[in-house]
């Protein structure tokens, strides 16, 4: 039982990585969507290839600002998903 609640215990900070790893970039472009949708609601332009290029250049300044942070998070759980793996084959 001890190594199911490990298991458990890993893919709950699976999913907890995940999310923070997601969440920057999925609020960026909310926020760029939801300001674009604002000023084309204000000003009746109702073209949909107006918010492709705001999102893509949010979305790209959110990576290159906060790509390092995520890899890193990324990268220690990879690190200690595979420390906990080669402890429970033991």
């Amino acid at each position: 039982m001890d190594d199911t609640a490990a298991l458990l215990a890993l893919a709950d900070r699976m999913l907890w990585i995940s999310a923070l790893v997601a969440a920057p970039v999925l609020l960026a472009g909310l926020a760029v969507g939801l300001v674009i949708g604002v000023i084309q609601a204000a000003t009746s332009i109702n073209e949909q290839t107006l918010t492709f290029v705001p999102k893509l250049a949010a979305i790209a300044l959110v990576l290159v600002l906060m790509g390092g942070a995520m890899l890193g998070l990324v990268g220690d759980f990879a690190r200690d998903i595979f420390a906990e793996i080669a402890g429970l084959a033991r």
